[in-house]
């Protein structure tokens, strides 16, 4: 008679059968398997004299910088999170408001084929214009405030979201539309049930590449005439010559940036089951 364990071995040998590993299942191990590798290689770089602290400070150094930004600040004894506030704030408002304005407008000009001619080189013409350029133009016009920043920051994430809305609905599958239209589904529900859904994928890239140009531009924006913000820590710290100031600041970004694009994958799992259903079973 053949034992539990035999039948298990058998079972697990059957091929066709995935068995991921503890690893797989698990992919955020992984991921702090690597930073650590990465930190530790980073730091023993720097003991042994490879790699320059002052252009470069080691990993202990940055965590004594985060530890002294967040209880004593940079500069004026602004501390860390002070900063992270008004950056939030200035990116979600400029973000908000670009996709508040270019999805409707997006969705509009690619359903209509003589708005999409009539509007492409116009749309061609924004999205080659490079944001940090229209600074001085937001300046004059806005003043140096809070309203230039975010307008900055409309601007720049605004055509981003708008191109990819506008061929989203253009690019629909067309199997799509002839099955609908030849169960005479009226045209506002073929808008709302198939064209919408099936842009979904390519606004939602454009949503992400509009967050990271968000991120991007508020360093710019945030070096003039500020001393709050992530980017007028980063500013500050060029003037001091503190590298390491700097790059916590810049590790700041990247990680409130990486949260955010995780944010949005999560909305689109919600808002588009069956997409990740679909990568699921790859």
């Amino acid at each position: 008679m053949r034992s539990t364990s035999d039948v298990l071995t058998d079972e697990a040998s059957k091929p066709g059968i995935d068995r991921p590993g503890f690893v797989a299942r698990h992919p955020w191990i992984q991921l702090f398997a690597v930073v650590a590798v990465l930190l530790g290689l980073w730091e023993a770089l720097s003991i042994f004299g490879y790699i320059d602290p002052f252009f470069m400070p080691p990993p202990s150094t940055l965590a004594q910088t985060f530890y002294e930004l967040l209880v004593e600040g940079f500069p004026e004894e602004i501390l860390l999170h002070s900063h992270i506030l008004v950056t939030l704030k200035r990116s979600a408002i400029g973000y908000l408001i670009a996709v508040a304005l270019a999805i409707p407008i997006g969705v509009v000009i690619g359903y209509f084929r003589t708005l999409d001619v009539a509007a492409r080189p116009f749309v061609t013409f924004g999205r080659s214009t490079a944001p940090i350029s229209i600074l001085p133009l937001f300046i004059a016009v806005f003043d140096i405030g809070e309203v230039s920043k975010i307008a900055l920051i409309t601007f720049a994430c605004f055509w981003a979201t708008l191109t990819n809305t506008i061929a989203g609905v253009k690019f629909v599958d067309p199997v799509l539309l002839r099955a609908a239209q030849s169960m005479d589904t009226p045209r506002s529900r073929i808008f709302a049930e198939v064209i919408l859904p099936a842009a979904l994928p390519r606004i939602f890239a454009g949503l992400k590449i509009s967050l990271a140009i968000a991120f991007m531009v508020i360093v710019a924006a945030e070096m003039i005439a500020t001393v709050f913000g992530l980017g007028a820590l980063i500013n500050e710290a060029r003037t001091w010559f503190r590298t390491d100031i700097t790059m916590v600041g810049m590790i700041v970004i990247g990680v409130i940036g990486y949260a955010a694009s995780i944010g949005l994958d999560v909305l689109e799992r919600k808002l588009m089951p069956w997409s990740s259903a679909a990568r699921d079973s790859e």
